[in-house]
């Protein structure tokens, strides 16, 4: 059985690991998916993203009329090289604030599917740690 939907977020993929960015509108959804592709992520989708659950794996597209269209505000629409479609691993809800220095692991469930959730956090490492988050995962410490 398959579901699907589209959800206003951003998202970029390594590899064959993506992740969906979001938060409310002017909240920076775009910027930081603009800060993971300067670290070598690859752009799946902006503004909208469609999911669907196909055998219990959540897999992120684009938008067909929108694909390959990064919004950097300010600048402008920009065109990015763009995966079709990834494997979803972990959300980055950008309207709730880490409090926490070693926070607890917490769980977003999206059409039946549960994914670790990350909160943003206001430091120059949050790019750069959610790269690591894709490329090798959490410390089972």
């Amino acid at each position: 059985m398959s579901a699907s939907g589209t959800l206003h977020a951003s998202c970029v993929a390594w590899e064959d690991r993506a992740v969906v960015i979001t938060g409310a509108a002017g909240v920076g959804k775009s910027a930081l998916a603009l800060n993971l592709m300067a670290l070598g992520c690859t752009l799946v989708a902006d503004d909208r993203v469609v999911l669907s659950n196909q055998n219990g794996v959540l897999i992120a597209e684009s938008h067909p009329n929108i694909a390959g269209l990064i919004e950097a505000r300010g600048v402008g629409i920009l065109r990015a090289a763009v995966r079709s479609k990834a494997p979803v691993v972990a959300f980055v809800d950008l309207d709730q604030c880490e409090a926490d220095r070693l926070p607890q692991r917490r769980i977003f469930t999206h059409l039946g599917c549960d994914l670790p959730l990350i909160y943003r956090i206001d430091a120059p490492h949050f790019a750069p740690a959610i790269l690591q988050i894709l490329k090798s995962g959490w410390s089972d410490r």
